[in-house]
């Protein structure tokens, strides 16, 4: 395989399940608590999110948030995703968040009368980009 950067295999998307950008609160549930999170891309396979915690490579957790309609191609709907963490990137320290990569198991769509856990405040730099009406990154 040439090292050449231009060469079109450098570009081609390899991922296997179509990914979903959005900007979306959710709760990460693990070792018996519940932390709040903010969804940066989901797809059939995975889910890209930040938290105020470290989560160690392996790690099960269970995510609750609100699916889209534009996903579900229907209403908004309550959802719980089991799986595990395929990486971290950076340390979680006081106020600053940590991407987590997550590869998922399970979906479970959640009767839209039960509660479930979310969060919209995970920093106060995003609770100050959020009344700014600038979305977190």
């Amino acid at each position: 395989m040439s090292e050449d950067p231009n060469r079109l295999e450098h570009h081609l998307e390899r991922r296997g399940a179509q990914r979903f950008e959005l900007h979306l609160p959710l709760a990460v549930h693990f070792e018996g608590r519940t932390v709040p999170g903010f969804a940066q891309n989901l797809s059939g396979r995975g889910i890209f999110f930040y938290a105020e915690t470290a989560l160690p490579e392996g790690a099960v957790v269970e995510l609750t948030f609100t699916m889209p309609a534009e996903i579900t191609l229907g209403e908004n709907m309550p959802v719980r995703c089991r799986g595990r963490v395929l990486r971290a990137a950076g340390h979680s320290q006081a106020g600053q968040r940590t991407g987590i990569a997550v590869q998922l198991d399970s979906y479970q769509y959640l009767p839209s009368d039960e509660p479930i856990c979310q969060f919209v405040r995970v920093s106060a730099a995003s609770a100050a980009a959020a009344t700014s009406g600038q979305m977190p990154r």
